[in-house]
């Protein structure tokens, strides 16, 4: 038993020193460094973490555009709502309109229910467009009116809807 007991103060006390250690390099979450262009990440992460303006992450694939995306919603004031995140390369052009915004039942063959868009499933919370670069340019005209006006309308339904969402998209593209 005083083994045991030895072992979890020695166990406490080396998880005190680690965490000193941590705390010596400014850090959020899983991102953790201490270099300049890594502080300049951190306070830009914390300048823009309760705005609502549209943030665009470019970098190259691996750089961690992802975690710092999270790391703004979960440190920002709407950390306690939805989080959304859609890789757009991902989703085949014929279906991204109606996963970004949704549509009603009979719009297309094959939409045999109402579908709720990503827009709607992230509404007050924060909706993270991985790879946008790879939309269609049709889609990304509909996005812009959607982060412009805030209202979108889904597939087949002449309706708009009020949509209150922090968009951060990401790519690793060159969007110019």
């Amino acid at each position: 038993l005083a083994d045991v007991r030895a072992s979890a103060e020695d166990w406490s006390a080396m998880r005190k020193r680690m965490r000193a250690e941590l705390d010596e390099h400014r850090h959020i979450e899983n991102l953790i460094g201490d270099s300049p262009s890594f502080r300049r990440v951190l306070h830009a992460i914390d300048s823009v973490r309760d705005s609502n303006a549209t943030i665009l992450l470019t970098g190259e694939s691996g750089t961690g555009k992802e975690m710092v995306d999270r790391a703004i919603h979960k440190h920002g004031s709407r950390a306690d709502k939805p989080f959304v995140a859609v890789n757009c390369a991902a989703i085949p052009e014929g279906l991204l309109e109606s996963e970004m915004f949704g549509h009603r039942k009979g719009a297309f063959t094959g939409a045999v229910a109402d579908r709720v868009g990503r827009f709607m499933q992230a509404d007050k919370g924060t909706l993270f467009l991985d790879e946008v670069g790879d939309m269609p340019l049709a889609l990304q005209a509909k996005i812009l009116r959607a982060l412009q006006e805030r209202v979108i309308e889904p597939v087949g339904d002449p309706r708009e809807r009020k949509v209150d969402v922090r968009v951060i998209a990401a790519t690793n593209k060159n969007l110019l």
